[in-house]
């Protein structure tokens, strides 16, 4: 199609949603295909395909052999899909919750456990809801992403005043410092790697900063392992 490669040649042409879509699907688009198109006409989806990464057991085993740092796989929602003994003590008991509450907006903002665990939790907060606004862009007609914003809306007066800041920040790096309930004071290093591109799935960890830290975080995984649990919990629905 002509259009089609004015698009590529990043020309400026009007093509609506609706015609992509119709094109996308008569050409059998998989999903980067699809999102590559949409893309190239700075057009927005108007049938996004459900966000559902998988935790391959190569995933698991990563999440398991990154012990005795507290890691997690998490989508671009911040759904937490699966999680290792360190971190499933880390901020709380992720054993404890159902599954649809295993989602770091929500818990960081209605879990007292979670909030507690958080040094400075108004900065953090802010942030997140920068990073939520941010990661939200691109699903804004997603059932999934609405829904999870109209329950922390219609729950927390604290996201409602965070989020009328229309503050708006990417992923990075972070030293923070974490209370946790079991062994102490930790200084840690969130990171983030991405597992694939166009997923949304993410690998995030906390790396010691110091030896102190380091010990605590042994400590921490020896007394997960004592409790058994269920070492990564059950992937939420996305």
């Amino acid at each position: 199609m002509t259009w089609y490669t004015w698009l590529e040649q990043a020309r400026d042409i009007q093509v609506s949603g609706q015609v992509l879509d119709a094109v996308a699907r008569a050409l059998l688009l998989d999903v980067s295909e699809r999102a590559h198109l949409f893309a190239l006409a700075g057009s927005q989806d108007p049938a996004p395909p459900a966000e559902c990464p998988s935790v391959t057991p190569a995933v698991r085993a990563v999440l398991d052999q990154l012990g005795p740092i507290p890691a997690c796989v998490q989508n671009s929602r911040y759904d937490i899909l699966a999680y290792n003994r360190a971190y499933g003590l880390l901020l709380g008991d992720m054993d404890a919750l159902a599954p649809q509450d295993r989602n770091c907006m929500w818990l960081a903002f209605t879990d007292e456990r979670w909030r507690a665990a958080v040094v400075d939790l108004p900065a953090t907060l802010r942030l997140m809801a920068a990073k939520f606004r941010a990661a939200m862009a691109g699903h804004l007609t997603e059932p999934a992403w609405q829904a999870l914003l109209a329950r922390l809306e219609g729950t927390s007066a604290e996201f409602r005043e965070v989020w009328a800041r229309r503050e708006v920040v990417g992923q990075s790096s972070k030293a923070k410092y974490l209370r946790n309930a079991h062994v102490g004071l930790l200084h840690v290093e969130h990171t983030t790697l991405w597992l694939g591109p166009g997923t949304g799935a993410r690998l995030v960890s906390y790396v010691p900063l110091d030896g102190r830290t380091r010990e605590r975080l042994e400590r921490l995984e020896e007394l997960a392992g004592a409790r058994g649990g269920m070492r990564g919990g059950v992937p939420v629905e996305v």
